[in-house]
């Protein structure tokens, strides 16, 4: 009886195993049919060679000369010291929204969130839409931003606020509605002003006016919400905002915000010529908005990114990637450029192409993903962290991009003219000197584009 039963119970583990490996290999094999595919051998070609360029445009307008000249009391050269140059910061704005940390209620896990955030991030942007921020009117809940406002200018973090004027539902308040038109323009005019002035040298980036060419007239309430629309439909409301905006702050960087330019042609035109128009009024806009979300599934062919970021260039004024969602949730890649399914590596590779695309444009100030973890992100798997917050690989790779590839640190030795000459990215950095009997000097400098990044600095004995 043990024999036979031995064999019965040798046979069903047999057939168990075989049962489970069979699952195991058609789960893989699924897994590989669903995921990332091999680009086509000219896809290859064309990714290389732009991103070649790229490089060569990221050392072009991204890095400069210096010199650096160390000298005693009576202006002789000293020769031989160690000089050590490391950079603590980059003019290039990259970050996310961080819009979870202000809303209702306790935030998950909001340390390893912020030590996550500063650990690559030197950029957050707030919500101010008029619905969530004057849910009663004049009640703005500004209260909740100030702990995290004063976190991130603690920890160097620039902050912008995005939107102030929108005409769709997040943008106009319930309680606006019982008003005129002229009394609801009144309203907003005060809110503009009250949280640009109220916000100065705190939040001095502004995406003043939010999507102008794809969404109604505030106005109009017979059509429905996003629609397109031509420059002229809400040139006069964006003219305003941006006046009340620059009579609130002078000084502020003030952000028209649009999406679609990158993959209709027709909307690229009309943001546009809005824009061209706006200047020709002498409208203070300072940047240009280019979402990098819609379609939500597409992986945008490189040339065409670049031809949308240099026809917008030349209206001469800063640009922004602002809103921008690398998926890895599943979906199907469409466009028809790359193909096969959002996954981890699809979205790193995708974040990687188009982070390097905007770094080479010399005009690009600032890029922004719109979500920072999978636990609260508007498309399934657009976050750099998983819903626990451990980093997934396109965090790495920003990390890598950021703090590795695009940071200069070095150590050097002063020649016999006591200078040092180098090559670096544009940015803030820390020089220190290494002098007889262990002490040592230490000088904050800036190196600018088109600056001669020049100094000579007195070492007493």
């Amino acid at each position: 009886m043990s024999i036979e039963y031995s064999g019965v119970k040798e046979t069903v583990m047999r057939i168990s195993f075989t049962l489970l490996l069979a699952t195991l290999l058609c789960v893989a094999t699924t897994k590989v049919a669903l995921a990332m595919d091999e680009p086509s051998a000219e896809v290859v070609r064309v990714e290389r060679e732009l991103m070649q360029q790229a490089e060569r445009d990221i050392e072009k307008y991204r890095k400069t000369d210096a010199r650096i000249r160390f000298v005693d009391a009576e202006g002789q050269p000293i020769s031989g010291v160690r000089v050590s140059i490391k950079q603590q910061n980059s003019p290039f704005l990259v970050g996310s929204i961080i819009f979870d940390q202000i809303r209702e209620g306790q935030p998950y896990n909001p340390e390893t969130y912020r030590a996550r955030f500063k650990e690559i991030f030197n950029f957050a942007i707030f919500p101010f839409y008029w619905a969530a921020y004057e849910p009663e009117q004049g009640k703005p809940l500004w209260r909740r931003m100030e702990p995290v406002l004063e976190w991130c200018l603690t920890n160097g973090i620039t902050a912008k606020g995005h939107p102030l004027v929108w005409t769709a539902p997040s943008g106009k308040p319930a309680w606006i509605e019982k008003y005129s038109d002229s009394e609801q323009l009144e309203y907003l005019a005060a809110r503009v002003k009250n949280a640009v002035g109220g916000w100065t040298g705190q939040i001095d980036l502004w995406d003043v006016v939010n999507e102008a060419v794809n969404t109604r007239a505030w106005t109009d309430d017979s059509s429905g919400v996003w629609i397109a629309v031509g420059p002229e439909v809400n040139a006069g409301l964006v003219e305003q905002a941006f006046g009340w905006a620059h009579q609130a702050n002078p000084g502020a960087h003030l952000v028209l915000n649009d999406f679609y330019q990158i993959t209709k042609e027709e909307t690229r035109e009309n943001f546009y010529q809005l824009v061209k128009e706006l200047l020709r009024r002498g409208v203070p806009i300072s940047g240009l908005g280019i979402q990098a979300h819609e379609p939500r599934q597409e992986w945008y062919p490189p040339r065409q990114v670049l031809k949308t970021y240099r026809r917008i260039s030349e209206l001469g004024l800063p640009l922004h990637v602002t809103e921008f969602t690398p998926q890895s949730g599943g979906k199907q890649i469409t466009g028809g450029w790359r193909t096969g399914e959002w996954d981890l590596e699809a979205q790193s590779q995708f974040t990687e192409q188009m982070l390097t695309l905007a770094f080479a444009q010399p005009g690009m100030m600032s890029f922004n993903f719109w979500g920072f973890t999978d636990r609260n992100v508007w498309q399934k798997g657009g976050g750099l962290l998983d819903e626990r917050y451990r980093p997934k690989p396109v965090y790495h790779k920003v990390k890598e991009l950021l703090h590795e590839k695009w940071r200069t640190n070095l150590e050097l030795t002063a020649d016999a003219g006591g200078e040092v000459s180098f090559r670096a990215f544009l940015g803030d950095y820390l020089i220190e000197l290494r002098i007889a009997g262990g002490r040592e000097k230490a000088w904050d400098v800036k190196l600018r584009r088109d600056e001669q990044n020049s100094w000579v600095f007195t070492v007493e004995k």
